[in-house]
Order: C-alpha cells, then sequence, then structure tokens
C-alpha cells in the first residue's frame, strides 16, 4: 500500500523525516515528561505540543542509526508500551501537515503509518476535507458547500478561489497544504515547566468546607515547593477527580506571576467555584503549578498594601520554620491567619 511505503534512507534531501506521535488523550502530564525523554533518544529536535502531541525531526539522526523513519516508529511504540504502559500513534512524513494527517488516521490505541514523499499527493487526495491537518470544522463546512468533499478536490481547486472561501491567509495555507506544501520546521521546544501536589480522599465527599480545606492544604504546599527551589508559576491548573473515574480539569494564568500563598489561593479557589460543584463525590484533587520560571526572572512588584505586605512577612518566617522544623511545622490555617 503507497500510503505504507517505507523510505529509504539516502543522499536524497527529499526524504519523510518529520514524526508526528498522538498520545492517548487525558494523559497525565507527567507522563507525557516521559514520552518526550524517549523521543529525545531519537533525535534532539523535539517539538512538545501539549497536552499529548509532539513532532520529531529526525534528518539529522537517519545517518547514525541507520535506518528509516518508519522502523524509528515502530522502536518508539514498543518503548512507549514497554516502559510506560502507553500506547501511541506515530503519523511519519516529508512535512508537518502529512506527519501530522498520517497520525490522524490511525485509529487507537496506536500503530504507524509513514508516507513516502513520491505518494503524498496520491495519498492525500482522497481523503475527506476535514482529514487533512490544519482544516477546521468550519473551514470543512465552506468548502464542501462549494462542492470540495476531498483533499484531491481541494489540490485542484485554483489558489485564489480558495482564499475567496476561506480567506487570504487560511486560503493560501489550505491550498499549499492539499498539495504537501509545508515549509514550517519542527522548532525544539520543551514542555513548559510545572509542579504538582496531589490529595486523595479517605472516602468520596460531597462536604464542601473538606473539600476546600484540602485546596488550601495543597495551596501551601505548592507554594512552599515554589519559593523552596526559587520559582514562580504563571498558571495554575486544578483537576476534580470524581468517583467513578471522571474528571473536571481548568487552567488560569496568574494575574502576574507568582508563588505567594494568597494569590494561588485566590486563583485555587477561583478555579473551584468555576466547577460549579453541586452533588459530585470527590475523589481527590490535583493542584498544578504552569510555566514555572525563575523567580529572579520576574519583576518584584512593590506592594502599598499593608496587610498584604505583613503577610508576605510572616511568610517568609513561616518558610524559616518549616526549614528548620520541617514541611509539617505550620500548618493551613496558620497560614492564613489574619496579619494586620
Amino acid at each position: 500500500m503507497a500510503a505504507e511505503a517505507q523510505m529509504r534512507v539516502s543522499g536524497d534531501q527529499r526524504v519523510s523525516s518529520v514524526m508526528h506521535v498522538r498520545c492517548p488523550d487525558r494523559l497525565r502530564e507527567d507522563v507525557f515528561r516521559q514520552v518526550l525523554e524517549l523521543l529525545a533518544e531519537f533525535s534532539p529536535v523535539v517539538q512538545a505540543l501539549p497536552p499529548t502531541v509532539a513532532l520529531v525531526e529526525l534528518r539529522g539522526s537517519l545517518r547514525y542509526h541507520g535506518t528509516s523513519t518508519r522502523y524509528l516508529g515502530e522502536v518508539l511504540r514498543i518503548r512507549t508500551l514497554s516502559r510506560l504502559g502507553v500506547d501511541v500513534r506515530v503519523g511519519i512524513g516529508p512535512t508537518i501537515t502529512v506527519a501530522a494527517t498520517a497520525s490522524g488516521q490511525i485509529d487507537a490505541p496506536g500503530g504507524v503509518l509513514a508516507v513516502d514523499p513520491d505518494q503524498v499527493v496520491d495519498w492525500l487526495a482522497p481523503l475527506p476535507v476535514e482529514d487533512l491537518h490544519g482544516i477546521g470544522p468550519k473551514q470543512a463546512v465552506a468548502m464542501r458547500e462549494f462542492g470540495v468533499h476531498c483533499v484531491g478536490l481541494l489540490a485542484a481547486v485554483p489558489p485564489a478561489t480558495v482564499q475567496r472561501l476561506l480567506g487570504g491567509r487560511a486560503g493560501r495555507m489550505a491550498a499549499d497544504r492539499a498539495r504537501g506544501i509545508d515549509p514550517r520546521p519542527v522548532a525544539p521546544r520543551a514542555l513548559p515547566a510545572t509542579t504538582t501536589v496531589r490529595h486523595s480522599f479517605a472516602q468520596h465527599t460531597l462536604d464542601g468546607a473538606v473539600v476546600r480545606a484540602a485546596l488550601l492544604d495543597l495551596v501551601v504546599q505548592l507554594a512552599y515547593q515554589l519559593r523552596h527551589r526559587g520559582q514562580v508559576a504563571r498558571g495554575l491548573t486544578l483537576v476534580l477527580r470524581f468517583a467513578g473515574g471522571t474528571s473536571w480539569e481548568k487552567t488560569r494564568r496568574l494575574p502576574e506571576a507568582s508563588a505567594h500563598d494568597d494569590d494561588l489561593r485566590t486563583m485555587a479557589y477561583r478555579l473551584i467555584d468555576a466547577a460549579g460543584l453541586q452533588r459530585g463525590r470527590l475523589a481527590g484533587l490535583v493542584l498544578r503549578g504552569e510555566d514555572l520560571v525563575d523567580a529572579d526572572q520576574v519583576a518584584l512588584q512593590i506592594s502599598l498594601d499593608r496587610v498584604r505586605e505583613n503577610r508576605l512577612v510572616a511568610e517568609a518566617v513561616s518558610d524559616r520554620i518549616r526549614a528548620k522544623f520541617g514541611p509539617g511545622a505550620i500548618g493551613p490555617a496558620a497560614t492564613f491567619l489574619r496579619v494586620s
């Protein structure tokens, strides 16, 4: 089958060297990071696309490995399954668009689909237009209404007509990608640093006061970890795990990067209020600081709020006590006592 033709390693510059890796939905971030570490064993050029996708450029690694990208994709599947218990869908092509479209054609739980450069146009042609990577639902509807229902027809339509249908820039990109043209390089990008704290309830709970107390404890743990590491968080993610295995997750950016108890507590309470809990029985909470940076990279804002400044002084004292007597020396209730 042409779509599964194996690329031969040679001096030819037209090679299928881009690998698009899709992990299972709702994969835990720590496991996704481990997948990225495995990808780095194949190539130093890895681009993380959170929450569960990554790109790898293998052109510079093919001579070293002495094999094909399809074989490397199969090896990757074996390693993620054996080491992490995770199956992945790996699309391989000469461009990002082709590789991403290929990975989207693989049924769960996993597999490898490699498209040879010489077969790109023929392979893309019969695919439904909405299957072309980068084509959104509204764009697909607009093209279907015009009579363009597959990628081959999109490639045959004059680019100027596609631009009138989808708009200038979007139309140009769609016309090019239908022909297998995508000049974008894989840009090395690591997953932003995060840190996570968790709480599991001994019994499933409906009690809002118990939930807030547990969340407050997580806030104190997370804030102390950040300050201890000399970092601040630019965002906060709250995950609610319900009885029965379902979960709810929401992320919000902080107004200013921070590692202070007050700031993280305010955002954490906004997040849990956004969940609109009614009768959901909670099994656990996960609180994650997102997009961490070194504290010395963030400008320090001088506050004119005397109460806040006093709390920051008390926070520093609390940190010294914890450093001397252990993290549990001061509990959340003491941390948030009103300081005047």
